[in-house]
């Protein structure tokens, strides 16, 4: 089995032999890296994910009307939203 230092420096070597491949390594690593950051904006803000269901059993219920917890909306103003549900 190969030690970690030694593939890197593999890596290396294919890299300056075959120039062409460095696009496809930047490419691959950034879209592994959006899909991780997006993967934890999901799990730590998302509503729907529940870490802790002993204290918080039912997070959506603790959001109000003006609380955005989408990452992209389009056209909406959470400052101007009125309640338009019960309280339970």
């Amino acid at each position: 089995m190969r030690k970690p230092g030694r593939m890197l420096n593999l890596v290396a070597k294919q890299l300056r032999n075959h120039p062409a491949l460095i696009p496809l390594f930047v490419f691959i690593g950034g879209g592994a890296t959006l899909c991780v950051l997006s993967l934890g904006r999901a799990a730590l803000k998302n509503p729907d994910c529940s870490w802790d269901r002993t204290n918080n059993p039912e997070p959506w219920n603790k959001l109000g009307p003006n609380d955005q917890y989408k990452l992209f909306a389009i056209n909406t103003d959470y400052s101007k939203l009125k309640k338009d549900r019960p309280d339970f």
